[in-house]
């Protein structure tokens, strides 16, 4: 017994050591991940709430802005839309450069609007955003009737897959108009009326344009020709092929003459001989003021035929 006591002393004494030996070895290790997660949450939170308080800066500082743009005091619109775009996070910067560029193109500076457009449409780096700070910078270009210039911004947005080729449409066609080009602007309209995805108001608006076009010379669009082959008249069926005759056999003729014959249930026709005396008067019941036939001519059957009518009649069922 004292040898089993001793030796379970030993072996919890071994376990101890081992659990000594692996703490001291991995035991910091342990210890910093543990300060690292916690850390790295610690950060992480803290980031989010610094980032979530930059945008709502910016927020209060763009919508400042944008009221002091809708107002008259310009410059002063300007340099917080700076402010915004130097300092601000997030998309707010970006959308300080929209705000900023459309409102010099109010101011009627068109070339430094058209800049920062082209700016815009250069450093973007969202695609659907680049193409439409290129189709506002050839919207600023249609009064100058400068077909190429408004070519090479918007050109790219003409594609089909561009979700801007209506619009990057209209552009062309309204500095095609303004360039003289009818013809050619009856086509860029013609193609946002072909479109399906056009909207309704595009559509009301192209058709327009396309009407003052036509009034001013231009040559109306040809609806496409129809290539779809005709299909073939359906073959007439002839009465005789369309229903067959069926010609009854004897043994169905005898059937029906059986069953009319059994479904005969008229009962016969008994004539009482006082309705016979009775269409047949007597001779001698005539009046006497009447003249007598003459011995030679022929008596005369009409009283009998008179008389059978009424029995004919009685025979019918």
């Amino acid at each position: 017994m004292s040898n089993d006591v001793l030796i379970r002393e030993v072996d919890e004494e071994l376990r101890r050591d081992r659990m000594r030996n692996f703490w001291r070895q991995f035991g910091p290790w342990v210890i910093g991940g543990a300060v690292a997660v916690v850390l790295g949450v610690a950060g992480y939170e803290g980031w989010m709430w610094f980032t979530k308080n930059q945008a709502a800066k910016s927020s209060d500082q763009f919508y400042a802005a944008v009221q002091l743009a809708d107002g008259t005091d310009f410059a002063a619109a300007k340099t917080a839309l700076d402010g915004v775009i130097a300092q601000g996070s997030g998309g707010y910067p970006m959308l300080a450069q929209f705000r900023e560029a459309s409102l010099l193109a109010a101011q009627g500076k068109t070339d430094e609007a058209v800049a920062a457009y082209d700016a815009l449409g250069s450093t973007v780096a969202n695609t659907h955003l680049r193409e439409l700070a290129l189709v506002l910078a050839g919207s600023l270009l249609i009064d100058k009737g400068d077909v190429a210039a408004v070519e090479q911004r918007v050109g790219g947005s003409l594609t089909p897959a561009s979700p801007m080729r209506n619009a990057a449409r209209e552009v062309m066609g309204l500095v095609q108009y303004k360039a003289g080009k009818l013809d050619d602007a009856m086509k860029s309209f013609q193609a946002i009326l072909d479109d399906p995805s056009s909207s309704r108001d595009s559509q009301s608006r192209v058709q327009i344009y396309m009407l003052q076009l036509q009034a001013e010379g231009a040559k109306p669009i040809a609806p496409p020709a129809d290539t779809t082959t005709p299909s073939a008249p359906p073959a007439e069926v002839s009465s005789a092929s369309a229903a067959p005759s069926v010609e009854p056999s004897s043994a169905a003729s005898s059937t029906a003459v059986d069953a009319s014959t059994e479904l005969d249930v008229t009962p016969p026709v008994v004539v009482d001989n006082s309705l016979l005396s009775m269409a047949a008067p007597d001779a001698s019941a005539a009046p006497s003021s009447e003249a007598a036939p003459s011995s030679g001519a022929p008596a005369s059957s009409e009283p009998a035929a008179a008389s059978s009518t009424p029995i004919a009649s009685s025979s019918a069922p």
